[in-house]
């Protein structure tokens, strides 16, 4: 009887062991999909998962994943493909358009010079600012197509106190104009970062056209402690919901019809590219945008 328990303790201690290495095999596996599924996601290579184990369930799983991964890396590949041939589109479109406009453009101050009456020259200038506004639109296009292009950044080091400043230096003109007296505070110490100097200062260029235009007479930056820069303006005729679409591609505020706001979108992209951070918010009448780049 005491050998017949002694058996049947060890056999239970073998299914035990057992079924021990069958869960430490399947947590491995488990593992192992859930690694290489997300380097497949992360990375652009068409080697599918492979797994150490021979359970079969586990590698039917994996091979069941595989299916969907070449799904997923067809669709892509056509996406990028067709996002590719729209920008080439747009690129092409956008400098086709340039020289009908400076010739019709040319055409219109010639007009301008000779006698007419002022039901005419009414006429002409709602053309010119519809051709301006169509040139602006143009440009928007083009410079749209060239930033998400796969144009290389050039890495340097950029300090962003001096960049911001040049930024609002250039803008003081049209500041002056609208009335605004901008609420100003940044470091004293230079702020360095490894960025592109040219898109950080169409970056910062876009975001202070933008807030220029949708300001009800204000306008604040201000670079804080964490190296955060935060624009902030009112803007009565915004809310949460539009403020939310800003950066999106060719979304238009319905005060400002005559742009796509092409600007944010810019932005957007320029400053993940570089590996940093914006978003906008909306709160009592206050649009504020902040961006942060890495350190």
């Amino acid at each position: 009887m005491e050998h017949l328990l002694l058996l049947i303790i060890g056999i239970l201690l073998l299914i035990i062991f057992a079924l021990l290495a069958k869960v430490y095999f399947l947590h491995k596996s488990a593992q192992e999909i859930q690694d290489a599924f997300r380097d497949r996601l992360t990375a652009d290579t068409n080697t599918l998962i492979d797994l150490s184990t021979r359970d079969p369930y586990m590698r039917k799983l994996a091979a069941d994943i595989n299916v969907q991964l070449r799904l997923l890396r067809r669709e892509h590949h056509r996406y990028q493909q067709g996002d590719l041939e729209l920008k080439e589109a747009v690129t092409n479109i956008s400098h086709d358009l340039r020289t009908p406009l400076t010739a019709i453009n040319g055409y219109l101050d010639l007009l301008d010079r000779e006698e007419k009456s002022e039901n005419v020259q009414r006429y002409l200038s709602q053309i010119k600012n519809r051709t301006e506004a169509l040139k602006q639109l143009t440009e928007e296009l083009f410079r749209y197509s060239i930033v998400t292009s796969s144009q290389k950044l050039n890495l340097e080091s950029v300090d962003l106190v001096r960049a911001l400043e040049e930024s609002l230096l250039s803008f003081y003109g049209v500041m002056e104009e609208k009335g605004i007296q901008p609420e100003i505070e940044l470091p004293e110490e230079p702020v360095f970062r490894e960025l592109d100097a040219g898109a950080v200062s169409r970056i910062f260029s876009n975001i202070i056209s933008n807030a220029l235009k949708y300001s009800d007479g204000d306008l604040s930056v201000v670079m804080d402690g964490n190296e955060t820069i935060t624009f902030a303006n009112t803007a009565h005729h915004l809310n949460a919901v539009t403020t939310g679409r800003l950066f999106d591609r060719f979304y238009t505020v319905e005060t400002s019809r005559n742009s796509t706001d092409l600007g944010l979108s810019i932005a957007k992209l320029l400053v993940e590219r570089m590996g940093g951070s914006i978003e906008a918010s909306y709160d009592n009448n206050k649009l504020q945008i902040k961006i942060t780049f890495a350190k």
